[in-house]
């Protein structure tokens, strides 16, 4: 699933070619989405300009001068800008046409992904009104996670990982963040020191523009604007590398379930929970 690093990949790739530029002609091949498509877009996006490109969270925000659209990439899907005449692919849904010749393909396999349109501010969308910070910003700071943490046992991955505490730090970035600061996913979030508070934040950020200079993470589908994958995989210390030997100490990496989703550490490195470590798969 594309994550924070490769949403703001997509959008920086994107400002240059579509930026300032006028929607000229809007064409769905396909509306059945994670939500329907509005048809009425095919009446309302022409001879619209999107005036900027923003992210929140996963969310990209097109602006016009009437409205936002928001994108959301699913599972599987991606944003490419192509030139006029290029033929679509099988999963190729929708493409915005633009007045510089250029198109913006949404191509999605699986159709998780969305396109929606709101005339109101987009903060006071139903997807949006309930997320926590961004991390990458000053309101992401380590005074900040510490009030959070206070009284929560939930393990600390499952902790960062949620929307509404601070979003985007999805399943391979909170796993890196993690090893990076030595501390065992499953901690409970409350038996962690302001010391070790303040490592984590520290190592969300680092790690998150890491990936978003490196183009993101491909492991499946993602692809940037421009066709290009990202390349934060090469530097993985843990994440996918369960039995594999830790980059800093040599010891293999293990991988159990927390909440549904694989976390990856290094026993060695990353000081285990001061309770049982939940079962391996």
């Amino acid at each position: 699933m594309p994550e924070l690093p490769e949403v703001e990949t997509t959008r920086r790739g994107l400002q240059p070619k579509v930026e300032g530029q006028v929607i000229t002609d809007i064409l769905i091949r396909n509306s059945r989405l994670r939500w329907p498509v509005d048809e009425s877009l095919r009446q309302k996006l022409p001879g619209l300009a999107i005036l900027s490109i923003q992210r929140r969270a996963k969310y990209l925000l097109l602006q016009t001068q009437k409205g936002h659209l928001i994108i959301h990439l699913g599972m599987s899907g991606n944003l490419r800008v192509l030139p006029k005449g290029t033929p679509p692919l099988k999963h190729d849904h929708i493409d915005l046409i633009l007045d510089n010749g250029y198109r913006v393909r949404y191509h999605d396999p699986r159709r998780f992904g969305c396109w929606l349109w709101t005339e109101d501010p987009p903060e006071a969308h139903p997807l949006l009104t309930s997320l926590g910070p961004e991390p990458l910003s000053d309101d992401f700071n380590a005074d900040y996670l510490w009030q959070t943490v206070q009284g929560r046992k939930r393990p600390i991955k499952t902790l960062i990982m949620t929307n509404s505490v601070v979003v985007g730090v999805g399943n391979i970035y909170a796993n890196e963040s993690l090893f990076l600061s030595r501390i065992h996913p499953a901690r409970p979030a409350a038996s962690l020191s302001q010391q070790e508070i303040e490592t984590l934040v520290r190592h969300i950020k680092q790690v998150l523009e890491a990936a978003i200079l490196q183009g993101g993470t491909t492991l499946k589908d993602f692809l940037s604007p421009s066709g290009q994958p990202g390349y934060f995989e090469q530097t993985l210390h843990v994440y996918g590398r369960a039995g594999q030997p830790c980059t800093q100490c040599a010891t293999p990496i293990e991988k159990v379930l927390l909440n549904q989703r694989a976390a990856y550490f290094c026993p060695s490195c990353q000081a285990p929970p001061p309770q049982s470590a939940p079962k391996r798969p």
